[in-house]
Formats: structure tokens, sequence, C-alpha cells
């Protein structure tokens, strides 16, 4: 069987001859997920989301979302902001399956999902949550929690199951000696990039994004932020990234969604969003963001932020 060395060079010779020496070598060939046929990857319209709730004995409906209707396009980072509670990560799990109670249409790549998903569209999109250590087994390795995940879809061979690990730990930037270690065993950062390549595993077209730098320090965020731009870019993964931090998706999203209440209440190229906000609540979110140096945002944007000299400086 070749070794992992012999198969990353045959990759790369196999890209340079195509053009393609610029994107992330994948060692296991294209993606076993057909190739999208449309722009519009997603696209959700009419979404409505009510739950049932009992007070003082008596049923009361709450409406989480209301009508939304939102799209992401193939390669594109679109937005989602508004303050906790405004239906953010409801519609995240709607749109990934983990919520089945809606009515609307959500289609992916011109065909509807179901509510009843097939493993072929479970792979389609894939999320990351806000908390790494609540998403990962806390028993479990993380060789063991990719192999499970791997092997139950069936993405390569038996055979190749290890390398292949390895493959997703170079990919988040992880040195592939943590492939042995527990969740405990781990920083933040590194769980949030674990819980990256276990959603990449599966090679989805579309990532949801949901507030993954809130649980996070400050200084460990730019370096998460950054992954998932190089991934957008190398991968042509689309990535709806939620977050109530506007500097970021300010930094990151090609358009933005402001949510209010379940209502999507705005919509546009993210500069036109925060330039010329049309929404009153999108104004007073923009009003409400910490003013940051110049200076500030273009370290973070290159990963180099250093959170002591802007204390010194403030």
């Amino acid at each position: 069987m070749a070794t992992w060395n012999d198969m990353i060079e045959t990759a790369e010779a196999k890209a340079e001859q195509t053009g393609n020496e610029g994107r992330i070598v994948n060692p296991f060939g294209e993606s076993s997920q057909p190739q999208p046929h449309q722009t519009r990857l997603l696209d959700v319209r009419g979404l409505n989301i009510e739950f049932v709730t009992r007070q003082h004995g008596r049923k009361t409906r709450f409406t989480a979302v209301k009508h939304a209707d939102l799209h992401v396009d193939l390669g594109e980072i679109v937005g989602l902001v508004g303050e906790s509670g405004s239906g953010k990560s409801t519609i995240s799990r709607a749109v990934v399956g983990l919520n089945d109670n809606y009515t609307g249409t959500i289609e992916f790549d011109g065909h509807e999902l179901g509510r009843k998903r097939t493993r072929e569209q479970w792979r389609e999109i894939q999320m990351v949550f806000q908390d790494p250590y609540a998403s990962l087994d806390p028993r479990l390795t993380v060789r063991k929690m990719l192999r499970e995940v791997i092997l139950y879809h069936k993405v390569v061979m038996v055979t190749q199951a290890d390398e292949y690990c390895e493959y997703l730990m170079n990919l988040v930037e992880l040195p592939v000696e943590m492939l042995d270690a527990l969740p405990a065993e781990m920083s933040g950062g590194q769980r949030q990039r674990v819980a990256i390549a276990r959603a990449l595993a599966v090679r989805p077209w579309l990532l949801i994004a949901d507030e993954p730098t809130a649980a996070l320090d400050v200084s460990v965020q730019a370096g998460i932020i950054n992954l998932l731009m190089d991934l957008n870019k190398r991968l042509d993964l689309s990535i709806l990234f939620i977050s109530h931090d506007l500097n970021i998706v300010r930094s990151i999203c090609e358009r933005t969604y402001v949510i209010y209440h379940g209502d999507l209440v705005e919509e546009g190229p993210t500069e036109q969003v925060f330039s010329h906000p049309a929404n009153a609540y999108t104004r007073r979110l923009i009003d409400a963001i910490p003013k940051l140096s110049s200076a500030y945002v273009e370290r973070l944007a290159a990963g180099t932020n250093d959170v002591e000299h802007d204390e010194e400086q403030a």
C-alpha cells in the first residue's frame, strides 16, 4: 500500500498538471459527494418555526422564526447576525436537519431536503458548534472520533482510515500526534479545530459555523477565523457563519443577514449593510460595536493580534 508521502506526492503532481497547485492536496481523490449543479447551493424559503410551551397548565405557541428567506451560493461565506435568542441557531438546526418542526422549504443544489434525510444528504451539510468540548465525546481519542464518522459514512476504505485521519489533521493545522489525545488534553482552540476536522471528514459542500469562536479566548479566535477563510478558498467550501460578533462578520463575510426576534430584517452585501443600514435594529447593532483601532483590526485579520498592546493603548 502506498505510504502517506507517496500519496501526497502523487496528488501534488496531479494538482500541478491540472493547474490546481494552490488548493489543499487531497490524496484520496475528489470528493465522493457529487459536484453541485447550481450556483445557488442553499435556498431557504418561507421558513417558519414554532415551539409549544406550557405555562400555568396552558399551551402557548411561540414563533421562533417567521417566514425566513435566505440563501448561500457555492463558495460563499454568508453571515447571520443578531442578539442572543433572535433565532440564529434555530434556523441553523433546521437547515442541518436537527430540527424537523418547521414549515417552508429548504433546498440544497435545487433539490428539497426532506425531514427524513438520506445518508448522502446528511453529508452535504455539516455543522460546527459553539462549545467544542460539549460537542466532542470526552471518552474517545481524536482518532476514534474521526474513524467513527469516516467508517459510518464510508468515506474511504477501512485500510485508508488512519491515513485519512492524518490528512484531516493536516487540513486543520494540528499535529498528527494529537490523534491519540483526549479532548480534556487539548486547548479550546485545538478542540474546535478537531470539531472542524470531524465536520469536514465527510467532505460537505456547506459548513454551518454556529458561533465557532464565542467560547474561545480572543487570542485564539483569529486562528480559527483564518482557518475557516483558508478552507473556504482552497476547498470551495460554502460557509454560513452565525455570530453576534459584528467585527468578525464584517471582516470575513461577503453577504450578511440580520435577524431580530425571528424576523430577517435586513440582507445585502456586508459592506453595504454595515455602511448604509436600512433597518433601525441594524443601526442599533452597529452603533453598539466596540470601536477598534484600524491597526488592531489589521492584526486580527492577520492572526497576530496583541491584546495586551491594545489594552495599553486604550
